[in-house]
């Protein structure tokens, strides 16, 4: 019988009871007497014992004082109780008095089970399995989307990073020494981290001195802040600060300006300062070296309590730091942090002095194997040297200072990125939530939600706009902040063979430097001088690749040091005008097609039937080359046409046919390769999960927000913001217009009409490629002269004109041409940018920074000032600072604020866009006018992108904003609105390629 009943027990343990209070009623009792979707006793673990037999149910979630209430018969009589204890059952079979399982209130029975070690042993096998079971069932907390306990543990990595990074580096020179000593032998070190340790010591040494010389001695300019960190750390900080600066130096010549080289350096010292301070008090204070209560000094009351108040405080602190409640933790330390910013003027006194110390210890010598015979060439590794740069127009020059590294630092940069501290790296567990100017984001570096850039009407601005109104730009960046990345392994192997092969493939820059060309053997001087020229131009090429392998080596660093997470977010901030930009600055999704080939969701999503056509159409996208112009059937006809081609770049990237390296994004279209042909050989394509990021893009997005803002029919059928068949074209619309211009120039008299020679000789170079940086620069507000410059440019590119003199002249004729073209399409666009060029002058010319509110409601101040000049005399030079003073710049205030306020309206579509993809449940990743998801989610994501940019325009923006300048200057004049059009804005809904 108690087999029996254990059986019938075990078979429906993972049943549950289910009051009617949550369902609306039981299922029907079976034919043995137990209800079929309620087990018979399970889940019914009482915590603890009392009076009535049960204190409560915390499995099931009912409190202790619930009453169920009565249920129909499910074994026998079996019922619930209405008096005394809940959980008591009254029935023919037997009081079920809160045990916790069947198994538990047969054991109690013992007048019936004694004796019977058989099933006591089942009745203890079935306990151990409800337990575990039990415990399986509770539903899990998470946190960021992951376990409390993974959560904590990545916190916990994500504190040491951004807290310890610098005293880690000191501690590795500290051990590599120690070690050295030891065992009387240098370790076998890369020679970037061989010469960081050779430095660390003499360094670290000779800080500790001028800190000792420091004390006491106010009368040293740095002396106030330079005991703030201790000496070791101070050295690190040192050497790869202005390591890191020569790497990222973009003219590749290895050297740096000493103003921008102390600035950073100082400004890191104090951050670093501020950290380490940060930290000390959160520790219990020692109380080892207290006097005793006999020998102490009678205190005051007053005394006593704020001794009380001060332990109490560190306790609290010491407390939330365990918990790891790290933002209450920074709003008690920000409260008691009474020390004021350093300001410009320390950090370059500071920097100045741990540069000249640097360059007073650091020594270089090359290898062993390059030393011949000879003594040693033991040399300084950094040399500070004076420039002269020549000022416009030839009026004279202005010297400024720079710290050069030797050539062999300068090689030996190109492999240093994996042994640099690199601050600000991808986070661990999503960012803090913004909720003020600084603070957000990082859980201990400083992070500010504008780059400023030292512009203080605008810093001061946003500090003092509520929090109410900030509110959905602080969750549009939280939002961006919280999409979860991951590291594509696969593409990243493919970049690490070609990159240690040299490079050369894939738009990656050549390893190895062009060779100098040999010196003439002649007296002709001008031989010498083609020479000459010749150098010059093979050290300029060199310099540039030498800056793009620095750039290379750092993204592949980040890439490798995250290579091995499951994922990682990029915290975000914003620009002045509004626009988000991740805050760590290597590897993120608006960089290269190296960063975004390497890059993917971590969430992988299954393709679907419609992710599966998106995916295709992706793939022709970014192949490009024209494929991309197509409608989307003919996108997917080019992919589906290229199967073979696809296959095997993802079969054999480096071993096979290569097409994919004639893509115009090579490693993009090779992770699309893979995931696609993974999909297509699948059994069930749809089913085939896909962390790939598919891009809709805006057509020429500027003119698009132009084309809203005046309704302008003509502009709007020219960027996709009505339906078509396929595609418009906007840059080969423009070549059109002007091939029509030079073809009527061309049958001119050129006696007559001097053009018609230009026209002539330009008429079959006038394409697409040579009018779009034009037209994608006149939203920015490009000049004639910009102009002039860039198909200037362009046409030098081709050769197709020998004589400069006659380059230039055709050149500019073409500009001319080109932005006639454009003033005929785009007169909307023309008309607006001219109106709000003019508030802007208006408003400067009374000494006035133009400023408004974004629809989102972020102030933006334009910071364009004039600059003054600050001289400070350091330890290594006098130094000039760019400090802003009261007089605006009144023609760049105009100039920039048409492009400036364009970008504030495309940072705000993105960003409305992004919070309304979070509440649909979408991964979303923003680039200014690109916007990323899913391939499954895209259909999703293109629907509300068209009804975000629908309501963005239907309020009146230009109304808006021309009320605001009256109300802000009721004495002045503006220009009346510009005149608008008539088209619908709803025709973007039904849009398909208004992003596509």
């Amino acid at each position: 019988m108690w087999r029996s009943l254990l059986k019938q027990a075990c078979n429906t343990h993972k049943s549950k009871f289910v009051p009617e209070s949550c369902t609306s009623s039981l299922s029907s009792s079976s034919s043995t007497g137990f209800c079929q979707t309620s087990a018979f006793i399970n889940k019914f673990r009482p915590s603890k014992a009392t009076k009535d037999g049960f204190s409560g149910c915390p499995i099931l979630g009912f409190r202790e004082n619930y009453v169920f209430p009565s249920q129909k018969d499910c074994l026998g009589r079996f019922g619930f109780s209405h008096s005394g204890n809940p959980l008591t059952f009254s029935g023919k079979f037997w009081n079920f008095k809160g045990y916790a399982s069947a198994a538990e209130a047969i054991v109690s029975n013992e007048d019936d089970l004694s004796g019977s070690e058989e099933i006591n042993e089942s009745v203890e096998a079935m306990i151990k399995e409800e337990k575990k079971e039990s415990f399986s069932k509770q539903p899990k907390i998470m946190v960021g989307g992951m376990g409390v306990a993974k959560y904590n543990t990545l916190k916990r990595r994500q504190i040491k990073i951004e807290t310890e990074a610098w005293e880690e580096a000191a501690k590795e020179y500290q051990e590599l020494i120690a070690d050295m000593c030891e065992q009387k032998l240098a370790p076998n070190l890369p020679y970037v981290k061989s010469l960081f340790l050779g430095w660390f010591e003499p360094l670290r040494d000779s800080i500790a001195a001028e800190q000792e010389v420091c004390k006491g001695n106010f009368k040293i300019s740095h002396a106030a802040y330079f005991n703030e960190l201790s000496a070791d750390m101070m050295a690190v900080v040192t050497m790869h600060k202005l390591m890191g600066l020569l790497m990222t130096n973009t003219a590749g010549t290895g050297g740096i300006r000493v103003v921008q080289a102390a600035c950073q350096i100082g400004e890191a010292i104090e951050n670093e300062a501020r950290i380490q301070k940060f930290l000390e008090k959160t520790k219990k204070k020692n109380t080892t070296d207290k006097k005793s209560a006999t020998e102490s000094e009678p205190e005051t009351t007053e005394q006593g309590k704020l001794a009380k108040n001060e332990e109490k405080l560190r306790k609290k602190v010491t407390q939330l730091m365990k918990k790891q409640k790290v933002h209450q933790v920074r709003e008690i330390v920000k409260g008691r942090d009474t020390s004021k910013p350093w300001g410009q003027e320390a950090h370059v006194k500071v920097g100045c002095r741990l540069i000249q110390l640097l360059m007073e210890n650091a020594y270089i010598q090359p290898p062993v194997d390059q030393i011949g015979d000879g003594p040693p060439d033991i040399r300084p590794a950094f040399v500070h040297a004076l420039k002269n740069v020549i000022k416009d127009g030839n009026k004279g020059s202005r010297r400024y200072g720079v710290i050069e590294c030797d050539p062999l630092v300068r090689k030996g940069l190109e492999k240093t990125a994996k042994h640099m501290v690199i601050p600000y790296m991808p986070m661990l567990v999503p960012p803090q939530n913004w909720t003020g100017y600084d603070q957000g984001a990082y859980l201990f570096l400083p992070s500010y939600v504008m780059r400023t850039h030292g512009a203080k009407q605008q810093r001061e601005t946003v500090k003092r706009t509520p929090r109410k109104q900030l509110e959905p730009v602080f969750e549009a960046l939280d939002t961006l902040g919280n999409t979860k990345w991951r590291i594509n392994r696969r593409i990243l192997g493919v970049v690490d063979r070609i990159w240690a092969n040299g490079g050369r493939l894939a738009d990656l820059v050549d390893r190895e430097d062009v060779p100098l060309p040999v010196e003439p053997d002649t007296e002709d001087g001008t031989e010498i001088r083609k020479w000459k020229w010749k150098v010059k131009a093979v050290k300029k090429e060199n310099n540039e690749r030498h800056s793009q392998r620095c750039d290379v080596e750092l993204k592949l660093a980040v890439a490798r040091k995250m290579k091995d997470e499951v994922g990682f977010y990029y915290p975000h901030n914003l620009d002045f005008r509004g626009r988000a930009y991740p805050m760590h600055p290597y590897l993120n999704h608006l960089g290269s097609d190296l960063c975004r080939g390497v890059l993917e969701f971590a969430e992988g999503r299954p393709l679907g039937k419609s992710g599966l056509r998106w995916l295709k159409i992706h793939l022709a996208n970014l192949y490009a080359g024209g494929v991309d112009k197509l409608s989307y059937e003919g996108r997917v006809e080019f992919t589906e046409s290229h199967l073979d081609d696809i296959f095997d770049s993802a079969d054999r990237p480096l071993e096979g046919k290569r097409w994919w390296l004639s893509a115009e994004d090579p490693f993009q279209c090779l992770a699309a390769c893979i995931n696609l042909s993974e999909a297509l050989r699948s059994s069930t394509p749809e089913a085939t999960i896909s962390h790939m990021p598919v891009h809709q893009d805006g057509s020429c997005n500027g003119l698009q927000h132009y084309a809203a803002l005046g309704r302008d029919k003509l502009g709007a059928a020219a960027v996709n913001l009505v339906t078509g068949d396929k595609p418009a074209d906007v840059y080969s619309g423009i070549a059109a217009r002007v091939l029509d211009i030079m073809k009527r120039d061309a049958q001119e008299d050129p006696a007559t009409n001097p053009n018609a020679l230009h026209a002539r000789l330009l008429i079959n170079q006038v394409d697409r490629k040579l009018v779009k940086q034009t037209v994608m620069t006149s939203v920015y507000g490009v000049t004639y002269v910009g102009a002039r410059d860039q198909i200037k440019r362009r046409l030098k590119e081709r050769g197709a004109i020998a004589d400069d003199t006659q380059l230039f002249v055709a050149s500019c004729y073409a500009a001319r041409t080109t932005l006639t073209a454009l003033g005929e399409m785009f007169q909307a666009a023309r008309s607006i940018m001219g109106w709000l060029g003019e508030c802007a002058k208006v408003i400067a010319s009374e000494n006035q920074p133009v400023r408004w509110v974004t629809p989102l409601g972020l102030p933006v101040v334009q910071p364009y000032r004039q600059l003054g000049r600050h001289l400070i005399k350091t330890s290594l030079q006098v130094l000039t600072l760019q400090r802003e003073t009261d007089k605006v710049m009144v023609k760049r205030q105009r100039t920039a604020f048409p492009p400036n306020f364009v970008h504030s309206l495309d940072g705000s579509h993105m960003m409305m866009t992004a919070v309304a993809c979070k509440k649909a449940g979408l991964n979303f990743a923003g680039v200014h006018d690109s916007y990323w998801t899913h391939a499954c989610d895209v259909d999703e994501m293109n629907r509300i992108l068209r009804e975000k940019f629908v309501e963005l325009y239907e309020a009146p923006i230009l109304e808006n904003l021309l009320e605001s300048f009256q109300k802000a200057f009721p004495s002045l004049n503006f220009p009346p609105l510009p005149e608008r059009g008539n088209f619908d804005l709803r025709e973007v809904l039904e849009s398909p390629y208004f992003f596509n």
